[in-house]
Parts: structure tokens; C-alpha cells; sequence
């Protein structure tokens, strides 16, 4: 991969011209959805401060429990994470935490953090316990100061997380869910379930058997079964067919949808129909791939517009089109208060200033074979001699599919795992090659980094949508507040 603009294809959404009868979006519909990046990139400081200025802040629930942990191993240097905790229902379960977790000191240079297991069908509950502390002190911080709605972003794929995830957030009073790379249809009836002060259920795909069911009950962690606010349900949809089907078949009501292009950053759906790289090696998208607007002002439903929508234009066009506004990401991912890494931060908006960033749709890269969009950077894993040197380990485990052993339990592999691991487990080696942890990755891009075996340091691996070269339109060191004020003009 060079230093040359990106040809992926700028296809998004069709635009078409508002017609007559498109009524203008409801008052209370945000026209701004900050987008729900990576792991801790939008933490609570970042959603804060966009609700403080009008749009909807969300907070990626995506590793929460890694993420509350390393940070107590870090000293909670601000004590807000403990100020978070103090607030939750059930005090036992905190001070349990603290006392297993918390380094009042912080962790002496180079040492690795400690782990919780990783988390299988039988054996959950470390996993289960921290997600639901991560989640609930996630969302009452960004809740902070202002009495707007939070939202939570979740990846469909993060099966074994989800219900303590949803949980945690709705105790501390999350406002929106967001959920994409997948298809959620339980989700909504979750929700309904848990609003209800009733245990709820999903279920678990295996590959090759049958789905696993796993089931939340809030007396099993020592809560009581009282009644929540049941948050909005955003599921992220590339198509109108398939945000039709959810609308009709999901497990209960759907609020409106994210229409998301293949210019946005992270995961992105597959090019319908034969898959054909351009001569990068990227996938190519064509027609089949854009939204059909009109029918999805047909459903009814509101939905925000996402892929390169990071400009006043954008937004003004989206409102034409009968969307209640847009979702942004990029812009937000390098603003001050967001949970990026400082060195990662200023080296993009560096290279912005002189043009010299790319964007590369890797088909390979993310273990759950949906198209990734990698940021080309030195140090990170999007260059060969990095990705070669990184020694395979799966000790985060987000990631990994379920499937059915030769005895008919449930395991567990990554096609980022080492390869004979992989391989042992019923995996194909050819699927394994040029995939990359990007759980350890994502995790030190937001400062959480892995210290492995041998002192060797995880790399990082940045993502963003193809919209990056904005980017050189923004001075160093801007706010999501000057975000939000140049989108709305």
C-alpha cells in the first residue's frame, strides 16, 4: 500500500430530491448522530460533549469490560471511573471489582496488564460482571451535566457481551442503541424484556449446530428486577430491504435505522453479488449497493444517512432526501475529547495538512470477513513489516466464532489466532491469512496497549472512513463542539 488517494469507489447513499409530501424531522430527532468508534475512541468525554452541543453523543460499548479493567490497572488517575461505580445498585459487586482490579499506583513501566478469561458458553461471569460495570460507568458519565439522550454503539458480531453490555447501559440510563456488522434482530425484544424488569434471552450462532442460548437475569448478579426506560433501537442497515425486515420481523419496534454506505470507517457490508477487487485489491461497489431512499422514507421510520456525511452539504442533502439527519464519524475520531490516542491523533491531522493519507478497504484484515477500512500509517498494522512481526495471540477474544467440535460441544476460534490453533479447531488455513487482531489493535489505538511476552508492545491499527483527506480542512486540536457548529452551518 502506497501513499496515494483511495480508489475505493465513492458510493453512499442516492440522493434523491424531496418530494412534496416528505415531512421535515420530528423536533426531538438529533440532526447529528456521532458515530460509535473502534474500542474507547468514543468514550464518555467525547458523547458528552457532543450532547452538551446538540447532537447525540454515543459511547462504544465494543471491549467495555477490557476497557474498565485497564483502566483501574492504570490508576483511574482522574477517579472518575470509581465516582461512576459509586453510583451502581449493587456496592458488593464495585468493591469486588476494586479490590481484584484497582492499582492505586498504576502498573510499573512495561508491565502487562493483567486479563480476565476469556469468556466461553459454560464460563462468562468474570466477562459478564466487568461489562456490566464498564457499561453502566460509561453511559452515567456521558450523562453528566445535561439531560439529553446517550447512545451505546454495539457490534452484532460481540455475541457473549451483548446482554450485559445492553444491561449496564440501560441501569445508568442509555437513551439510544446503535448496533451494525450483523443483522439484531433479538435486540429489540431484549430491550423490551429488560424495561420490564424480566431476564432476557439471545441466541449465540454455532457454526455447524445449533444456536446457543445464553440468558441475562438481574437477580443472578444481585439486582433487583425493576422497571427501566427502554432505550431507542438504531440498527445500522446497508440496504432498505434489509432495514424493511427488520422492521416487520425483529423481535420488537424499531425506531428508526443508520443507513450506512461503504465509505464509512470500520466494518463494512460486502459488495452484493460476486465479490470483484479493483486493482488494489479492494471491493469493488457499484449500483446494487446504493439505498433506495424512497423506500425507506416508505417504512416510516426515521433514519440518519452515514459515509462520507461530514459536511454542511451533506447534512442539508440528507434533510432533502427525507433523512432525519446524518451520522459522522472521521470528524469526531480526531476531535480533542475523543479517547484516540494523542500520537495517533496529531500524525493523521499532520499528514492531512500535506495530503499524504490513505485509506485502504482490506477484505482480508477483520476476522469476521466483513470488508475493514484500514488507515495506511507507519507503525501500525497496516504495514507489512508490523503485521510479520506481531507474534499471533487471541487473548481478547471478541472476535472468535462459536462453532461445534467433533464431540458436540461448543468452541471457540479466530482466524487471527496463531494458525495451527486455528487450524486444530476446523478452521482453513487460507482464511487465516492476512487477518489481524484487531481486538489487541483497536485496544491500543485508544492508549489500552498490550504489553505481550518478550516485552513486544501490541501495534495499533487506525480506521476511518474514505473522507479522511477532510481532515486537512481542520486545524490541530479542534472540538467536537467546532464539529457540530460547521455542520450545522
Amino acid at each position: 500500500m502506497t501513499d496515494q488517494p483511495t480508489t475505493t469507489q465513492p458510493i453512499t447513499t442516492k440522493v434523491i430530491t424531496a418530494q412534496p409530501d416528505v415531512r421535515a424531522p420530528e423536533p426531538h430527532l438529533p440532526r447529528v448522530i456521532q458515530g460509535g468508534m473502534g474500542i474507547a475512541v468514543s468514550d464518555w468525554r467525547l458523547a458528552r460533549t457532543v450532547c452538551l452541543n446538540g447532537g447525540l453523543g454515543v459511547v462504544s460499548g465494543t471491549g467495555i469490560d477490557t476497557v474498565l479493567l485497564r483502566r483501574l490497572q492504570d490508576g483511574d488517575p482522574g477517579g472518575e471511573v470509581r465516582r461512576a461505580l459509586a453510583a451502581f445498585p449493587k456496592p458488593a459487586l464495585v468493591q469486588a471489582c476494586l479490590e481484584r482490579y484497582f492499582r492505586p499506583e498504576g502498573r510499573a513501566p512495561g508491565e502487562a496488564y493483567a486479563r480476565l478469561p476469556l469468556p466461553t458458553a459454560e464460563r462468562y461471569r468474570d466477562a459478564w460482571e466487568m461489562t456490566l460495570l464498564g457499561a453502566y460507568a460509561e453511559v452515567t458519565l456521558a450523562r453528566e451535566g445535561h439531560d439529553r439522550p446517550v447512545g451505546l454503539n454495539l457490534l452484532t458480531k460481540l455475541q457473549l457481551h451483548t446482554l450485559p453490555a445492553l444491561y449496564g447501559a440501560m441501569l445508568a440510563g442509555v437513551g439510544t442503541v446503535i448496533m451494525g456488522a450483523g443483522i439484531p434482530r433479538d435486540i429489540p425484544g431484549i430491550l423490551d424484556a429488560f424495561a420490564a424488569g424480566r431476564p432476557a434471552s439471545l441466541r449465540v450462532d454455532v457454526k455447524g449446530g445449533d444456536p446457543l442460548t445464553l440468558t441475562f437475569d438481574p437477580a443472578d448478579f444481585g439486582l433487583p428486577s425493576d422497571l427501566l426506560a427502554r432505550p431507542d433501537f438504531y440498527p445500522i442497515v446497508s440496504s432498505h430491504v434489509l432495514a424493511g425486515v427488520l422492521a416487520r420481523k425483529a423481535s420488537g419496534p424499531v425506531q428508526g435505522f443508520i443507513v450506512e454506505g461503504p465509505t464509512a470507517g470500520g466494518h463494512n457490508a460486502p459488495p452484493r453479488g460476486p465479490l470483484t477487487l479493483d486493482d488494489r485489491g479492494q471491493p469493488v461497489y457499484g449500483e446494487r449497493d446504493e439505498v433506495d431512499l424512497p423506500a425507506m422514507r416508505a417504512l416510516g421510520l426515521p433514519f440518519w444517512l452515514a459515509g462520507g456525511c461530514g459536511t454542511p452539504g451533506a447534512l442539508r442533502d440528507a434533510l432533502a432526501a427525507g433523512a432525519a439527519g446524518i451520522q459522522v464519524g472521521t470528524l469526531f475520531a480526531f476531535a480533542r475529547e475523543s479517547g484516540l490516542r494523542a500520537d495517533l491523533k496529531a500524525d493523521v491531522l499532520t499528514r492531512a495538512q500535506s495530503g499524504a493519507l490513505d485509506v485502504f478497504t482490506d477484505p482480508l484484515a477483520s476476522p469476521t470477513g466483513f470488508p475493514f477500512k484500514v488507515v495506511t500509517l507507519p507503525g501500525t498494522l497496516s504495514q507489512p513489516d508490523v503485521y510479520a512481526a506481531r507474534k499471533r495471540v487471541c487473548d481478547l477474544g471478541y472476535l472468535r466464532e462459536a462453532y461445534q467440535t467433533e464431540s458436540g460441544r461448543v468452541g471457540w476460534r479466530c482466524p487471527a489466532e496463531p494458525v495451527a490453533a486455528f487450524v486444530s479447531k476446523g478452521g482453513d488455513a487460507a482464511a487465516a491469512q492476512g487477518r489481524k487482531c484487531l481486538c489487541n489493535a483497536l485496544m491500543a489505538d485508544a492508549g489500552y496497549a498490550q504489553v505481550q511476552r518478550g516485552g513486544l508492545t501490541e501495534p495499533g491499527l487506525l480506521t476511518s472512513g474514505d473522507a479522511l483527506g477532510a481532515l486537512s480542512d481542520w486545524t490541530p486540536g479542534y472540538g467536537a463542539a467546532d464539529v457540530l457548529r460547521v455542520l450545522h452551518g
